[in-house]
């Protein structure tokens, strides 16, 4: 029998995070539409030795409420901790009852770009200090990054497709992607996708460090994420997690799902160029998001706003913005880009999910969020980044682009739901 996979729909029902600006969609979206910023200095260790020692870290994180146990929740990585968080919140906020789904159908994508650093560190630690013998059995499972996605599954007893992506900084976005795909193509009728990292580490931060990729604008941390400005000296590492609720439409209408918004495209391409520089002009990027566009059947006219990549870099922001270009032609002088990352952080593996969610505030509140920091323009980036202030305008459709070290590009596009 012939797969219908083009004739199914996709839709957004429920979102969860956890984020330095708070844990829940409803507060992030408060705070970045207000143009604040969670950036600080990192209190997680002693960085005072470290070229960078701002960071955006999740404070007063409580995850042990979406574990059966406390004692489960000690078992779990900090990374794995957040996921579940946001698997859990969620799942609450889809409504979507267990007892009354088939849970062969349901299925869990949650990625991670690194997974367990604090365990991989506290456990060497113990090495080093009191040898291999005092090493937790537990460490293995605690640091591998595809924990948060299996565990999550096996506290709600979900059964349907499991994997873990990991692409470095595209990795939420392949997940969510990849889950986009399995409902399509009728393997699933309902998706847990997004990502989860806490890299907040010594080890994270220094490795960093050594590659001379992150800011050091130490004494000003709320101006230190500067996508698209003159000024911008590198990213800043956030933490946290984002996980969407995926639904097949017949399936969320059928139990009266809100609905916040339709996933129609995906595009997945390699650089094949460098380890961790963009390719020139962006080439990866500008094919990722001409396959999103072609597998979401509209026109480069047809997209309102897109979230950027915009980390923060010299060298990708303006790729990005170059690779904007290419694909949309005259119609990128209209488009309005922004990058949220001067507010959260860069949150490598879970930062397209948390974007995610943003732009599923943004189709739901008709409002374009703003790039903060942006104060002397860079000419070579020279399109309409929303500096400063959240603005209001129809925003029928929205691409969220995420582009990771290894040369892996993802572009997720969505559009308002009409029925």
């Amino acid at each position: 029998m012939a797969s219908n996979w083009t004739e199914r729909r996709v839709v957004v029902t429920g979102v969860g995070v956890v984020t330095s600006l708070g844990n829940d969609p409803d507060a992030l979206w408060n705070h970045i539409v207000a143009g604040k910023c969670g950036i600080q200095r990192i209190t997680h260790f002693d960085a005072a030795a470290f070229d960078t020692q701002i960071a955006a870290e999740v404070r007063d994180f409580n995850g042990a409420e979406s574990f059966p146990s406390p004692k489960e929740a000690r078992r779990a990585d900090r990374f794995a901790q957040f996921g579940i968080f946001a698997g859990h919140h969620a799942l609450l906020d889809s409504g979507l009852d267990l007892e009354k789904t088939n849970r062969d159908e349901v299925g869990v994508f949650i990625g991670s770009g690194i997974g367990g650093l604090w365990t991989t560190e506290e456990q060497h630690k113990i090495l080093l200090n009191k040898g291999p013998g005092r090493l937790s059995p537990f460490m293995i499972p605690m640091l591998i990054l595809n924990m948060a996605s299996g565990l999550f599954s096996m506290y709600y007893k979900l059964r349907g497709p499991n994997l873990a992506t990991c692409s470095a900084c595209a990795t939420a976005n392949h997940a969510i992607g990849e889950a986009w795909r399995t409902l399509k193509m009728g393997d699933a009728k309902v998706m847990f996708a997004g990502g989860s990292e806490a890299t907040i580490t010594a080890l994270g931060i220094g490795g960093f460090c050594a590659m001379k990729a992150m800011s050091t604008r130490n004494d000003e941390p709320q101006k230190s994420s500067r996508p698209f400005d003159m000024d911008r000296d590198g990213f800043v590492m956030g933490e946290g997690s984002g996980v969407l609720v995926l639904e097949e439409l017949e399936h969320a209408k059928a139990r009266g799902a809100k609905i916040y918004c339709e996933m129609i495209g995906y595009g997945n391409t390699a650089d094949a160029n460098h380890m961790t520089a963009p390719a020139p002009q962006g080439e990866g990027a500008a094919r990722c998001m001409r396959m999103a566009l072609r597998n979401a059947g509209l026109n480069p006219t047809d997209i309102d706003y897109i979230n950027a990549h915009g980390t923060s870099t010299p060298q990708g922001d303006v790729c990005e913005t170059q690779a904007i270009k290419t694909v949309f032609g005259e119609h990128a002088r209209k488009l309005v880009v922004s990058s949220t990352k001067g507010a959260t952080g860069h949150m490598l593996g879970a930062a397209g999910a948390v974007e995610m969610a943003i732009c599923v505030k943004a189709i739901q509140n008709q409002v374009a969020p703003p790039t903060i920091n942006l104060d002397k323009p860079d000419p070579e980036c020279d399109l309409d980044y929303v500096p400063h202030t959240a603005r209001p305008m129809k925003i029928d459709a929205v691409v969220n682009n995420s582009f990771g070290f290894g040369g892996h590009n993802a572009s997720i596009i969505a559009r308002k739901f009409v029925g």
